[in-house]
């Protein structure tokens, strides 16, 4: 870059700094009316043009801490202690109960002391050994000589800040941050030139409604390729860009949204869907119970469902769980522990006139599981549903296999398995092709009679599905630990991709 158009490029602060770059960087400051931001990006701007070359030493400097401030003032806890040995060179610990030194002080000089071979504890008593205790401790010429530069240290003041280390807030570490600025050649043939810009520095809207305010005058010169502070726009959390993703492929492929309330009745969450109420998944290691009940106001339904747990389904041939159904463990109120609750709900609602009909859910659901990097107490789960009486087991793979590729899986394949509320079952699995390895997503089958009968009050297939929604997600984001989704960590939200297939 030529003389002239050097000088075009540079900005207003640029020229403000230029005169004091010989400076350190508190008098640029001084000197030139900018704050250290503005004086570090101008000294930026002038490394990219070769004018100065900048680097940077961290240096770690110890200075005391707000302890060690006070120490300084009112002297150590040991030498407070020798102050009082020097008139009675034998004390109790109980005579020292009445001084100003804390117990924790009096524990830690007691320590220190004894250390050094200065005084000795023999039956709760505290001896003076030597009769020289006026010469300044080491640890007081230490504290008098901060601050210092760590690497400047001998190898016993090092001892000694270790051992001033053990004490709470004594001394403490700083790092600075140390920049040198070195002219170049370039530099030195501008620094002795008065630079008077007039030059326009942006585009303004009152800039382009008068013509007069640009024409004839030059723009400064940009630089496109410096280096710009990095801006963060607002953006919603990934996990929800995630989810409202996934309503998109739902609703596109025809389905309409099922919502419901967190809190649910066990009638609705377990009862409804056919699961015994002995079944370990009811039990409190599984389960968020509530310290409330809820009465069920269909009764319609909940003699419908007792009829179904006790075997006593009309033109069904079904044992049921071989139990009296109790509708007091129905009315116990739980976080929920799966969005198939909205699907039993859905069911009791439905009237014949709307079939064939197709729904879907994605919320958060409740475990009481133990926190680590593979299990959460609270994980998002999609959920569907299709009531059709043409529906089979072959449209159930085939509503999946959709899902799934527009989620990114390619290949999925289907495993047989057990439900309590379906029959046949199926778990689902996608195909990482970067890892090689099969993913286990989740669970799908068609609800069994048990549960259809007592909601619909007829045998309709229902095909239905219940995959966790946030697998997919550590899988796309590379995330391998659960924890991450949620701990909201602002570097890793304002990096991370948006979720765009």
């Amino acid at each position: 870059m030529d003389m002239k158009k050097l000088i075009e490029s540079l900005s207003p602060n640029e020229i403000k700094i230029l005169p004091y770059i010989e400076e350190n960087i508190s008098k640029i400051c001084e000197k030139s009316g900018l704050d250290k931001v503005s004086v570090l990006r101008a000294l930026e701007y002038l490394e990219d043009k070769n004018v100065v070359k900048i680097s940077q030493e961290k240096k770690k400097i110890i200075e005391l801490g707000i302890n060690g401030a006070l120490y300084k003032k009112r002297h150590l806890p040991e030498r407070r202690l020798l102050n009082i040995l020097k008139e009675k060179r034998i004390l109790s610990l109980d005579d020292l109960k009445t001084s100003d030194l804390s117990d924790e002080e009096l524990k830690a000089s007691i320590g220190v002391l004894k250390r050094k071979n200065i005084i000795d504890l023999k039956n709760k008593k505290i001896i003076l050994k030597t009769g020289e205790i006026s010469k300044k401790l080491p640890e007081e010429i230490f504290l008098e000589s901060l601050p210092l530069n760590y690497k400047s240290l001998s190898k016993e003041q090092i001892e000694i800040l270790k051992s001033l280390g053990n004490r709470k807030d004594i001394t403490r570490i700083k790092e600075e941050r140390i920049i040198q600025i070195k002219i170049t050649e370039l530099g030195e043939k501008i620094i002795g030139l008065k630079i008077k810009s007039n030059l326009i520095e942006q585009v303004t809207p009152e800039l382009l409604k008068k013509d007069s305010l640009w024409k004839g005058k030059k723009f400064r010169r940009y630089n496109l390729t410096a280096k710009v502070p990095e801006i963060y726009g607002g953006k919603k959390h990934f996990v929800n860009q995630a989810v409202d993703y996934g309503r998109k492929i739902w609703t596109d492929m025809g389905f309409q949204e099922m919502t419901g309330d967190i809190i649910q009745s066990s009638f609705w969450n377990f009862d409804a869907l056919f699961t015994a109420q002995d079944h370990p998944v009811r039990e409190m290691q599984d389960t968020f119970f509530i310290n409330k009940k809820q009465e069920l106001e269909n009764k319609k339904i909940v003699k419908a469902v007792k009829e179904s747990h006790e075997g006593n389904i009309k033109g069904l041939k079904s044992k049921g769980w071989q139990y009296s159904w109790n509708e007091k463990e129905a009315k116990k109120l739980v976080l929920r522990t799966h969005t198939t609750c909205l699907s039993a709900q859905t069911l009791a609602k439905l009237k014949k006139e709307n079939l064939p009909a197709k729904f879907f859910a994605l919320g958060k659901c409740f475990r009481n599981e133990t926190v680590d990097w593979s299990h959460g107490f609270e994980f998002n789960q999609t959920e569907g549903i299709v009531i059709d009486q043409n529906a089979n087991f072959r449209h159930l793979l085939g509503y999946l296999k959709q899902f799934f590729k527009k989620m990114g899986f390619e290949k999925v394949r289907f495993r047989p398995a057990y439900f309590p509320y379906t029959e046949p079952s199926v778990e689902i699995d996608a195909f990482h092709p970067g890892k090689k390895v099969w993913l286990e997503l989740g669970g799908a089958g068609i609800f069994r009679p048990e549960v259809v009968i007592p909601l619909l009050g007829e045998n309709i297939p229902v095909l239905a599905w219940g995959p966790g929604f946030d697998r997919i997600l550590m899988d796309y984001y590379e995330i391998k630990d659960l924890r991450e989704l949620y701990k909201n960590n602002l570097t890793q939200l304002r990096k991370i991709k948006s979720w765009i297939k």
